[in-house]
């Protein structure tokens, strides 16, 4: 594929660096799709004092003003979905239907920008005090840094985006190595609306290319009052004290080690559809990706029948073809953890249904797995770790509590999910003694979020949210003013301080 003639499809002129820091390779094939070049941590200061400049001037446009540029970036999207899409597919090996559904979450998100910048509104709050009054207000906070990972190259960028300019604030966008032309695809598109918008000042939005090293300078610049990073949670655990060692703010979406619980109240066919994709969607390189499965002990040999027989029809390769619904794992060491993983519970004693590279012979250079149904009953009563790959851990409960004990007994608090009937098991799952999750499905799967709510997780998930709900609050800073309108100065709490 000759990625120059794609970004021409979207109307964006681009060319290969000439010496590339490092190569963008696609998982489909391990074809090197184009060499690219690297910012420098030098350069780093000058970006974000541009962002500062850039904020300063966009915080005074006002909001709705700022919500057409999302209005006008939403039609771009929508005239060149298909091939942003194909980006995806190409360098992060979703099949075609999700790379589509990711452009789509990038629609919704600025439809629900362009919204929300009619509805920026705090509170008119009570006084104590006569001819006072109390409000809440909400002021643009700064550059925002966006740290972005492969899986999903453009959507999750758009969720924080879309947000952080309807807000008035500037971007600056560090995305995945392994997703570099979907980012620039999608920045270009971006600054082409920035371009034609005469409110908007330069550097608005800046797109930084390098490794970790240029994250880490881009994390310690004081004049970024935001950073939200999407990743490991060991690089969550790194970005978060960084931000906090300089009294920053962190929105961190970090690991998931997600489960559905399936009780004997169940629609069984309802919860296969839902575990299917839940666990073998985007070849399990999902956050929201089902890891785990609680099945009553009355219905879950059953249910492992019916998913080790869908699991044998499933259709695993080239991404770009309709029939394929699992695509390669993104590179070799993916891959390595996979077999890593399975040969542990291997040797402990687990029953394993698939798990085996596929296409080697005809495609040696990338990494196509079967995904793998692991029956722990009797074996494990839980699995803690994350593996970011299509691993389905499978065990037997007894009572809905201990399945909701054992759900909750991960450092992970992203999704979950309960199949059933019952109203007294859904609603006792959505209680406080229920999941302890940021995300809670009652009869869908852990995957598939819509933008409307407010997505993330709690405990080593990180505790951020994105999307929708109130999301926007955390790329604003909260302002409590009080006027009075009184000839006199009262003082809060009835305090009577007079000079004698």
């Amino acid at each position: 594929m000759n990625v120059t003639h794609l970004f021409q499809a979207i109307g964006v002129t681009w060319q290969p660096a000439a010496a590339g820091v490092w190569h963008s390779v696609s998982p489909i094939d391990g074809a090197v799709l184009a060499p690219i070049a690297a910012h420098r941590c030098d350069q780093v200061p000058t970006i974000a004092a541009q962002a500062k400049e850039a904020f300063l001037q966009w915080r005074l446009v006002p909001a709705p003003q700022r919500g057409q540029l999302l209005y006008r970036f939403a039609a771009r999207l929508r005239q060149h979905k298909a091939e942003l899409a194909r980006f995806i597919t190409l360098e992060c090996g979703k099949i075609v239907a999700e790379a589509e559904g990711e452009v789509q979450e990038m629609i919704d998100i600025c439809d629900f920008a362009v919204g929300l910048s009619r509805q920026l509104h705090g509170l008119t709050i009570a006084s104590e005090r006569p001819h006072h009054a109390l409000r809440e207000l909400w002021q643009p906070l700064g550059p925002c840094l966006i740290i972005s990972a492969f899986n999903f190259p453009m959507a999750v960028w758009s969720w924080n985006a879309a947000l952080a300019l309807v807000c008035g604030n500037s971007l600056i966008w560090k995305p995945s190595e392994k997703a570099s032309l979907c980012a620039i695809a999608c920045h270009e598109l971006l600054i082409q609306e920035i371009q034609a918008t005469k409110e908007a000042p330069a550097h608005l939005s800046q797109l930084v290319l390098g490794d970790r090293s240029v994250s880490e300078t881009l994390v310690e610049q004081v004049s970024i009052p935001l950073v939200s990073a999407t990743g490991s949670c060991r690089m969550g655990q790194q970005v978060g004290a960084k931000v906090a060692e300089r009294f920053g703010r962190s929105i961190l979406e970090l690991g998931g080690n997600n489960a559905i619980i399936v009780t004997e109240q169940a629609d069984l066919d309802l919860a296969l559809h839902a575990i299917l994709f839940g666990a073998v969607g985007t070849a399990g390189q999902r956050c929201t990706s089902t890891r785990r499965l609680f099945l009553q002990r009355k219905i879950a040999d059953e249910m492992l029948t019916r998913l080790g027989q869908a699991y044998h029809r499933l259709n695993v390769g080239d991404p770009r073809q309709s029939e394929t619904l699992v695509g390669p794992l993104i590179d070799g060491e993916a891959y390595a953890d996979m077999q890593a993983a399975i040969a542990t519970a291997r040797a402990e004693g687990c029953r394993i249904v698939g798990g085996e590279r596929r296409l080697q012979q005809e495609i040696p250079h990338a990494y196509y797995a079967a995904p793998a149904l692991i029956d722990a009953r009797g074996v494990w009563q839980n699995h803690a770790e994350e593996v970011f790959a299509p691993l389905l851990y499978c065990f037997d409960f007894d009572t809905l509590e201990d399945a909701i004990a054992r759900q909750n007994n991960v450092a992970q608090g992203l999704s979950s999910a309960i199949f059933t009937r019952s109203i007294q098991e859904a609603e006792y799952f959505l209680s406080a003694a229920g999941s302890d999750c940021g995300i809670a499905n009652v009869n869908l799967g852990t995957s598939g979020a819509e933008i409307g709510g407010a997505f993330g997780g709690e405990k080593h998930t990180g505790g951020g949210r994105e999307s929708g709900s109130d999301a926007w609050k955390g790329y604003m800073r909260r302002m409590t003013a009080t006027i009075n309108y009184a000839d006199d100065l009262p003082l809060a709490q009835g305090i009577d301080f007079q000079l004698n």
